[in-house]
Order: C-alpha cells, then structure tokens, then sequence
C-alpha cells in the first residue's frame, strides 16, 4: 500500500491509533505535551489525518488532509478538518493567518520536490515570524509504514525548511536519544522552523 489518499489508509490509522495498549498506557501523553510546548498558536495542522494532533492544539486551529476518510473522522470528533479541495474554496484561507504549521509524518510520504512544492503552497498562509514544527520517524519508524517513500532526517528538514525560505532551529531526537530511533518505531526527528519577519 503507497496511496494515502484511500479508505484502506485511514482505517489502518484508526486500527492502530485504537489499539487497547496504546489507550491503557496513554501513550499520546509526551508528544501532547511536546507540541503544546512549540507554543504554535493558531495552527494549520497540514496532513492532520484523523486529527489526533488536533486535539492538543489551540483552539482555531485547522487541519487540511488530502484524505477525505481521515478528515471526516476528524470532523466527527468535533474538529475543524478540510479536504484540500475544501481548502482551496475556504473562507478560512486567509494569508498570514495563521500562528503556526504542523508538519508531522508528512514528508516521508513525497518525494523531495513534492514535498517543497507542498511547503511553497502553504507558505503564504502563515504569519511573519509565526512557526512550523516539522516531525518525522526515523529508522524504525520509517520502516513500519509501506507508504513511507523517502528516508527524511533531522538534516534534510532542515533543508526543506531553508528552500522554503524558513529559518530552521537545530533539529532534536524526540522522545529518546537519537540511538533510539533504530528500535523504537515512535522516536522522531523534529524541527521548529520559523518565517521570518519582515
């Protein structure tokens, strides 16, 4: 399975999001409370999926997802979620209006110049010397997905983030060691990047 766009995609990301060990051990917690502490604002959750980052940020916050399964779970847990084709026709579609971007586990699913093209068309919607959090898995992360079509580091955020005409801060190991990343699925490369002012 390479196509994120289908049903069989978003089913997969509830199944495992539902799993009774995940719900038992709140396995959320840390990474709720790492993106609380971005301090983003009022965010555009870019590839928001079901929502499950959602959840954590601010209120006026709004994700766009190119699956329309996703988004409409998403709205069922009384979120504000669009297709991107809603996004295109939305009222919410404002330049610089929004605080902050969350990028996460989305351009290990592009090839390169998919993924700056992305960035570019999103861009102008977010506010001089507002912020972007970009996260992806590593090693054992990375290897769990089928749909993961390019290996992305902690570097190669920050490079994206440059060519977008975004300032990149040192990318972090979250939520262990960099070592880690090898054996725990969850272990994630983040980088805080912001636009800057004029």
């Amino acid at each position: 399975m390479r196509d994120t766009r289908g049903e069989d995609y978003a089913r997969r990301l509830q199944a495992k999001e539902g799993a009774l060990w995940k719900r038992v051990l709140n396995v959320q917690a840390p990474y709720r409370w790492n993106l609380r502490r971005q301090d983003l604002g009022r965010t555009l959750d870019i590839g928001c999926g079901l929502g499950r980052n959602l959840t954590s940020l601010p209120p006026g916050s709004v994700g766009v997802d190119h699956n329309a399964v996703s988004v409409g779970v998403a709205r069922e847990r009384g979120l504000t979620a669009l297709t991107t084709a809603e996004w295109e026709e939305s009222e919410l579609r404002v330049a610089e209006s929004f605080d902050g971007f969350l990028v996460a586990h989305v351009i290990e699913h592009l090839p390169p110049t998919a993924g700056e093209d992305l960035m570019r068309s999103y861009v102008p919607y977010l506010r001089p010397g507002g912020k972007v959090l970009f996260i992806c898995p590593q090693e054992r992360g990375y290897a769990s997905d089928p749909t993961h079509v390019r290996w992305t580091t902690g570097e190669d955020l920050q490079d994206l983030a440059r060519t977008v005409g975004l300032e990149p801060r040192p990318w972090r190991s979250f939520p262990l060691p960099r070592a880690a990343g090898r054996a725990f699925v969850y272990n994630e490369f983040n980088v805080l990047a912001t636009k800057p002012a004029r």
